[in-house]
């Protein structure tokens, strides 16, 4: 396709932010209706990046900057994880002055610079009608700055952590409970095998869903989560008195990576850089929690320290393939986003509401935050998720309010 003739209207995806499952199988339903409305599709690699470094020129190199989307290419692809076009954590609007493509330092030179001008001036070099960016809040931010500068919009939520405002199921989240699932039965048998506490860390910034999860499906005694501030001591007492009443004396805990204690001051960290939405790399708050409960054990235990068994699961819970949700949902994401275009509705979030699939105006994605109800989801005596009425609760219970 010559990206700057063109003979129908195009649709652009792109995917931004973190990678997870379902992300190929998104990409290919978008494509596959398109092509057969009647529209051209291409992708745009890199997430934003590949937007920001597209040189306008026709007979310009640009192939690392996006490509033509077949539903040859698209098949291929759909059933492995992670996603084709690839990915990164850039924010158009938030360009460091190093990073600015070389062909844009002569126009941006300060420390942090905006690019959205010649983002849509690529957009319009491209003939790109529409743009489809799947991604979490960062990801759609831009997304939504993009609708208000009048482009066509239509966002579709992913992230493993279930953080993105407005819906209850952001792509990429089953696969990531099925897999800490099935992890933490692995590590059981260890922790089993030498009677130990076992700790294990997992994503989750801002918000406690992925540790809540699976600890209600029976795969953890205890997680601690962002929403609150808890307890060492509380902690270790109660994972003493767990593997104290387990007769394979053992017992576990699922520690979101953004949670603190009481007494931390902030989130534990690796490095001092951040990427260009603001954002450090976090970890480590397992190790830190694993010290200081095998410090504490001895106090609980009859003055016997308990060794633990320390593991942050990380991108084991986002690799691979998608389990059957993260199959099927990406799909009808993609289709309702179709669905949206060709009533020439835009300036829209896809969601999944209650078990119904619907859309949102796309600005609720800034418009507010995402977490774990601790009041009604999360007992904070019991380190816990609470048990109560299921009736007439959503699939993943603790995802709507």
């Amino acid at each position: 396709m010559d990206n700057l003739a063109k003979s129908k209207p195009v649709i652009a995806i792109l995917t931004g932010g973190g990678d997870v499952p379902g992300l190929n199988p998104a990409i290919r339903a978008i494509t596959i209706r398109a092509l057969r409305e009647g529209f051209d599709v291409i992708g745009l690699r890199r997430g934003w990046a590949g937007l920001i470094e597209i040189i306008r020129d026709k007979v310009a190199d640009n192939s690392n900057c996006f490509e033509v989307l077949t539903e040859e290419r698209v098949n291929k692809a759909f059933r492995t994880g992670g996603t084709f076009l690839h990915t990164s954590r850039t924010n158009p609007a938030k360009v460091a002055k190093d990073s600015v493509p070389e062909h844009l330092k002569s126009k941006y030179n300060k420390p942090i610079n905006d690019l959205t001008p010649d983002v849509i001036k690529n957009l319009a070099f491209l003939g790109i009608d529409y743009l489809i960016p799947i991604g979490g809040d960062d990801t759609l931010s831009y997304g939504v700055r993009l609708y208000q500068e009048g482009f066509k919009v239509i966002a579709i939520p992913k992230t493993m952590d279930n953080d993105v405002p407005g819906t209850d199921y952001c792509i990429g989240f089953s696969t990531c409970v099925t897999r800490t699932i099935a992890l933490t039965d692995m590590l059981r048998t260890s922790a089993g095998s030498h009677e130990r506490i076992l700790v294990m860390e997992v994503f989750g910034r801002y918000a406690g869903f992925t540790a809540m999860l699976p600890t209600m499906a029976g795969v953890a005694n205890r997680c601690v989560i962002p929403e609150f501030k808890f307890s060492l001591e509380r902690l270790t007492e109660l994972l003493i008195d767990d593997r104290n009443h387990n007769p394979s004396k053992y017992s576990t805990v699922l520690v979101s990576e953004g949670a603190t204690f009481e007494g931390m001051e902030q989130m534990s960290v690796q490095g001092t850089e951040r990427d260009a939405f603001g954002h450090a790399k976090l970890g480590g708050i397992g190790d830190i929690v694993s010290r200081q409960v095998k410090e504490l054990s001895a106090k609980y235990n009859k003055g016997k320290t308990v060794n633990i068994i320390s593991q942050n699961l990380g991108y084991l819970v986002r690799g691979g393939e998608p389990d059957a949700i993260d199959s099927i949902v990406p799909m009808a994401f993609g289709n309702l986003a179709l669905d949206l275009i060709l009533k020439g509705i835009h300036g829209r979030l896809v969601v999944l509401k209650n078990g119904r699939y619907d859309n949102m105006p796309i600005d609720v994605v800034v418009s507010q935050k995402k977490i774990v109800n601790v009041a009604r989801y999360y007992n904070t005596e019991r380190l816990r998720p609470f048990y109560k009425s299921f009736e007439m609760q959503p699939l993943f219970i603790m995802t709507s309010e």
